[in-house]
């Protein structure tokens, strides 16, 4: 660094103390980033946990440099890396002086360039695709597929480096599945309303439901209209609703109207990370879905708060399996070694539905750090994934699929083949849609009304659902013909027939003599011969047996005739996810209405298991006299829930913890009053949920982004981390407080303004009410002086969004705006 700045690269007035801190701050700042997106809280656990997988590097340098690091592929030696140096550094330093560069060239790394680097989207493939598209022209197709198979893939992807065996017994093309049939295996992928305008987000919707196969929401939610059909009977409905770490959206109603929940533990494209949808792109609309607050930005917290294990996660397969019977639960992993580890586990945990996403799939919400050395390849993961998944007898049960920069039908022909029965694209149906990779998607500058939020540029918007359509067909007859030139008449039969694959010799690059391809070309090993290679049955997700059964039929009047319903049950641990599929009756027979309020009431006594009251539809009130596990009011969506102790204990209440941890993760509407303390992470991603509580644990208000939370009692640490928006009543010295409070995104204030007053006093006496507790008593036998006892903890952000918008309603009133103000 010194060196640089005598070279005159630095400035001269930085002292050499400014430039090792600068230094310091950047690596230090790359290595919490890192740390952050793997799950790693402390530097002792950082060191040496090789937390990476070298892709392309041949075993003698990675036991040399990275001993202990899997290198599945094998690749470069010691002297191709010597010969890169020296050549970058020619290019930089050259021998003589005129040739001196006054910068360094852009080599295209993030945009395509001429004479840069490759990519596997350039003018030339965009130009055709979107001339097949629009014009349903197999020519154009044709040259796309060829540029795309013969250049782009060749040098960018593992799978251009594979080719199909010769010499094999071709079958007629009229034999082959058709077309339409093929295309029901194609999803495309995880983008959220948001990240992307409606207007494109519902023509992919469109698309995908004319010819049978699913879109996804992507974790930003769904309008509820979208529910309902369209006049011509298209229907704007996402067949596959994701729930993402943010729970953005995720009410009982948008769970309900899905083909298939598909939880998101991570992106193929930047593991460990969520989206960021920067605040300018949250508008009023996108704030109304996401249940949160226009103008203040969104980011979805690195793991889901209810998943810590395998365990945990069956945990969330079995609550959205309840909030939707008749959905397929699917959960998106990423390709990295082990994956096919974690995929046994996944099917044991009665997952119906496994996506492995590669990484180069594209993603409009993620910050420039994660582009470059984030993911691998999904021709690693399918084949592993595949490979375990015969190796233990469990492919049966579930179905696989891959994604990332699927866009031929050679694509998914060697997809299949290494063990997937469906697809996803994303890319390319935006590339159909009009998108031209100006790379512009996190500005909302985007010029062809994709990627954007901005109403003007929305306006140039010109993609129609028959684009994807056509597109999408011509891939499958693309891979119809492969089909048959390999002999398959159905897809089905080529799924993991690897085979039918080898290396392709003819590739002479430099670069590319030291791969070895065959680990991914390995044959999955059946344990028996009668073990099946592709999913022929259905999970047992034993649903006939859970407690809400009975409630639904002691609910029937009210489900069916809005009638008043209340009466007794007892309830024991092994009773889970409890109101959750009487929630998910009342959404399918109502819709977003659901009922009136308390018109359901059932009184609970025992020891509630995990999740009592998930997804809590409106108009439904749970009562429980005894406790509660983890969990409780997960993604409440309008209920009520309380929970008080037995009344014969003759312990404080007040001083014992009543309900676990994770307690109204996700929450956006209804109450909860419990009477007693809890664990860690309550209110976690609360989203409009109102509730009291008499103390809790760490990390209390977490990532919350709406609704209100009292605590009567104690605080644990890291209070209101990353909290966006809603406000936090807290029953406590401020100067003592300020001391668990993690102050880098709220303010603490005194209860002042009569709004808030009038909130706060309301839920202390609707607490009293269901919950007869002496704690809430106290508080009111001494209201008003008590309420200089409570700090209100208010997020910077939503605090100057609140200002705005009062300075702007005052414009108005004012006649700033041009209304008349007489």
């Amino acid at each position: 660094l010194w060196q640089a700045q005598r070279d005159g690269l630095l400035p001269k007035d930085y002292s050499d103390e400014k430039i090792v801190h600068a230094y310091q701050k950047a690596v230090a700042k790359g290595m919490l980033k890192v740390m952050s997106k793997m799950g790693i809280s402390t530097l002792h656990s950082y060191k040496g946990a090789q937390i990476f997988e070298a892709v392309g590097l041949q075993s003698d340098v990675v036991d040399n440099c990275f001993a202990g690091t899997a290198s599945r592929i094998q690749g470069v030696n010691f002297g191709i890396l010597a010969q890169e140096a020296l050549r970058r550094h020619e290019i930089g330093y050259p021998d003589r002086a005129e040739q001196r560069l006054p910068i360094l060239p852009n080599l295209g790394e993030f945009h395509w360039r001429a004479d840069g680097e490759r990519h596997m989207w350039d003018p030339e493939s965009i130009a055709d695709i979107q001339m097949a598209s629009r014009e349903n022209n197999a020519d154009a197709y044709w040259r796309f597929s060829k540029h795309a198979n013969d250049e782009a893939t060749l040098k960018c992807a593992l799978r251009g480096l594979l080719k199909f065996k010769d010499g094999t017994t071709s079958v007629p093309l009229s034999e082959v599945e058709p077309a339409a049939s093929i295309v029901r295996r194609f999803c495309t992928g995880a983008m959220s309303f948001g990240s992307i305008s409606a207007e494109a987000h519902e023509t992919l919707a469109i698309a995908m439901n004319r010819i049978g196969g699913k879109s996804n929401t992507g974790e930003g939610g769904e309008d509820p209209e979208r529910f309902k059909a369209l006049p011509n009977g298209d229907s704007k409905r996402s067949a596959i609703k994701q729930v993402a770490s943010g729970r953005f959206g995720v009410t009982i109603n948008y769970l309900a109207n899905a083909d298939e929940l598909q939880i998101k533990m991570a992106q193929g494209a930047k593991p460990g990370e969520g989206g960021e949808l920067p605040g300018h792109k949250v508008d009023e609309f996108i704030a109304r879905i996401r249940y949160s607050t226009p103008g203040v930005g969104l980011i979805s917290p690195p793991p889901h708060h209810d998943i810590y294990s395998i365990e945990d996660l069956k945990q969330l397969i079995h609550d959205l399996k309840n909030s939707n019977p008749a959905a397929r639960i699917s959960v998106k992993l990423v390709s990295e070694v082990g994956v096919g580890t974690i995929a046994a586990g996944v099917a044991k945990a009665h997952a119906d539905h496994i996506l492995i996403s590669g990484d180069t799939g594209g993603t409009g919400a993620s910050p420039l750090t994660s582009i470059k050395h984030a993911g691998l390849p999904w021709e690693l993961g399918i084949s592993e994934t595949h490979q375990t998944l015969v190796m233990n007898d469990l492919r049966s049960r579930v179905v696989l699929q891959t994604d990332g920069q699927i866009k031929t039908g050679k694509d998914v022909v060697i997809a299949a083949l290494l063990g997937a029965e469906e697809m996803g694209f994303s890319t390319a149906p935006l590339v159909s849609l009009g998108c031209i990779m100006m790379r512009k998607c996190h500005l909302n500058t985007c010029p062809v009304g994709i990627a954007t939020q901005d109403p003007v540029l929305r306006q140039k918007f010109a993609g129609r659902p028959e684009h994807v359509i056509n597109f999408l067909f011509m891939v499958a007859e693309d891979a119809r013909q492969i089909m048959a030139q390999l002999g398959f008449r159905t897809f089905n039969e080529m799924i993991g027939r690897v085979d039918m694959l080898e290396t392709n010799q003819a590739i002479k690059h430099w670069k590319a003599q030291g791969i070895d391809l065959s680990p991914v070309l390995m044959p999955a090993q059946k344990p028996r011969p009668d073990v099946e290679v592709y999913c022929t049955k259905k999970q047992k997700h034993l649903l006939e047996l859970a407690l809400d059964n009975k409630l639904i039929e002691k609910s029937r009047k009210a489900i069916e005739k809005r009638q008043k319903v209340k009466f007794e049950e007892k309830i024991i641990n092994t009773n889970r996810t409890v109101g959750t599929m009487l929630s998910h009756e009342i959404a399918k027979r109502w819709g977003a209405e659901l009922l009136p309020d308390n018109t359901i009431h059932i009184k609970f006594t025992g020891s509630a298991g995990q999740s009592f009251g998930a997804f809590l539809a409106e108009g439904v009130t749970l009562e429980l006299e005894g406790d509660a596990n983890d969990y409780v009011g997960k993604g409440l969506s309008g209920g009520r829930v309380i929970i008080y102790p037995p009344k014969k204990s003759i312990f404080k209440p007040e001083e014992n913890i009543i309900v676990g941890n994770v307690v109204l993760y996700g929450a956006t509407s209804g109450y909860a009053y419990f009477r007693g303390r809890a664990a860690e992470r309550f209110c976690v991603r609360n989203s409009g949920a109102h509730a009291v509580i008499e103390g809790c644990g760490d990390h209390g208000c977490e990532y919350m982004t709406g609704g209100i939370a009292v605590l009567l009692g104690p605080t644990g640490r890291n209070f209101a981390a990353g909290m966006s928006g809603g406000i936090a009543y807290v029953l406590a010295n401020k100067d003592a407080f300020r001391l668990n409070c993690n102050l880098g995104t709220v303010e603490l204030e005194a209860v002042e303004a009569p709004q808030d007053i009038a909130d706060l006093l309301n839920l202390i006496e609707q607490h009293f009410k269901h919950t007869k507790s002496t704690v809430a008593d106290r508080i009111l036998q001494s209201w008003p002086e008590a309420i200089a006892q409570f700090v209100k903890v208010m997020p910077t952000d939503y605090k100057r969004v609140l200002a705005e918008r009062a300075r702007h309603d005052e414009e108005v009133e004012s006649g700033v705006h041009g209304v008349d103000s007489r």
